[in-house]
């Protein structure tokens, strides 16, 4: 088995076959795998329109704003490098974007450390598909 961690949280391993087991005795948890599966599809559809037609600073701020709202923290250790990979585009523009908004007192990073210090302003500076996905995870019951 492979995974890659992004930020540090609480995770869970099973078998294939004990999954496919349990989702077969039990409505509700098969159910919840198909929300999770849903939730997930969406956010994948989001993301490529996203990436295509939004602004770095907009999808900097949407996916900051979901790692903060899967992590339910507000500092992670994360580089500009893996930013840059996860909105898909280079370091140099995160690293930019990155600056401008911890001079206008929004985010503060540091040495593979970011921290979002105003949640208020990164809303504001990110595009209608933060809440769009945030809507549907709400929707699917994966959020209050």
């Amino acid at each position: 088995m492979h995974a890659v961690v992004l930020v540090p949280g609480l995770a869970l391993q099973i078998e294939a076959a004990r999954l496919r087991a349990l989702a077969q005795r039990s409505v509700e948890f098969r159910d919840g795998l198909t929300r999770h599966s849903q939730a997930l599809f969406v956010q994948a559809q989001q993301s490529v329109g996203c990436n295509a037609s939004h602004s770095v600073e907009a999808r900097l701020a949407r996916w900051l704003l979901r790692v903060r709202d899967l992590s339910g923290r507000d500092r992670f250790k994360l580089t500009q490098e893996l930013m840059a990979e996860m909105i898909g585009v280079r370091r140099n523009s995160v690293s930019f974007v990155a600056h401008a908004l911890q001079e206008a007192n929004v985010i503060r990073f540091s040495r593979g450390h970011i921290e979002i210090v105003n949640v208020a302003e990164l809303n504001k500076a990110t595009c209608e598909c933060y809440r769009a996905v945030k809507l549907q995870y709400q929707r699917l019951r994966f959020f209050d």
